[in-house]
């Protein structure tokens, strides 16, 4: 599947001069060019709109304020004009390159930066909070939809399962309530991006009081 050609339209960015030599460019282009018979302004106009704000410009290198004004109006207009005659190329060139650059326009090209993995999640520190009550601090991440804190009690004889808590932001310590006063627990935490979970992060261990 082709992608959609999008016409490059940034023209109120443009310095003066440059913006004469592309609408000049599109105007050499689109003249009695078959693939755009029909184009929303006539290229007759256009030529006439050039050759106005050339003048314009030429006018207003005094600073005037008359002449300044004047300048800018005929700088919209021509802007105007060559909108339309982008987006009527777009729609007519049938995402066909060779077809599109023959209009004199320019493709405007977006390049989409693949989602990339975010880097490994951490703990910075645990902390006491109340009796039973242990906070965990977890590092942001840019581009984490969310976070899991799993702990686990450690020092008995037979393995402790995990317990795990869904967090929707690390700005603030996360509280782990119900613990034992006496008992180590290892926390470790991992994050969702576009890409899913990054790996659980080394563990991080605390005696709750």
């Amino acid at each position: 599947m082709s992608n959609r050609i999008r016409t490059s339209i940034g023209f109120s960015k443009m310095p003066g001069a440059d913006l004469v030599l592309r609408a000049t460019a599109i105007h050499t282009g689109m003249a009695g060019n078959p693939a755009y018979p029909n184009p929303p302004v006539d290229m007759g106009v256009l030529e006439t709109a050039i050759d106005s704000y050339v003048v314009s410009i030429g006018e207003a290198l005094d600073g005037g304020k008359k002449a300044v004004i004047q300048r800018n109006q005929q700088r919209e207009a021509l802007s105007k004009m060559l909108q339309l005659l982008g987006l009527y190329v777009e729609i007519h060139c049938k995402d066909d390159m060779t077809t599109f650059l023959s209009s004199g326009f320019e493709a405007a090209f977006t390049t989409r930066t693949p989602s990339q993995p975010l880097p490994p999640a951490r703990i910075l520190r645990v902390d006491q909070g109340n009796t039973g009550q242990l906070l965990v601090n977890i590092k942001s991440l840019p581009g984490a939809l969310s976070y899991e804190v799993r702990h686990v009690p450690l020092g008995t004889d037979t393995p402790g399962t995990w317990t795990t808590t869904t967090l929707t932001s690390a700005k603030k310590a996360s509280p782990v309530n119900g613990l034992r006063p006496g008992m180590t627990y290892a926390f470790q935490v991992r994050a969702l991006g576009k890409l899913g979970y990054t790996d659980w992060s080394d563990s991080a261990t605390r005696m709750c009081t």
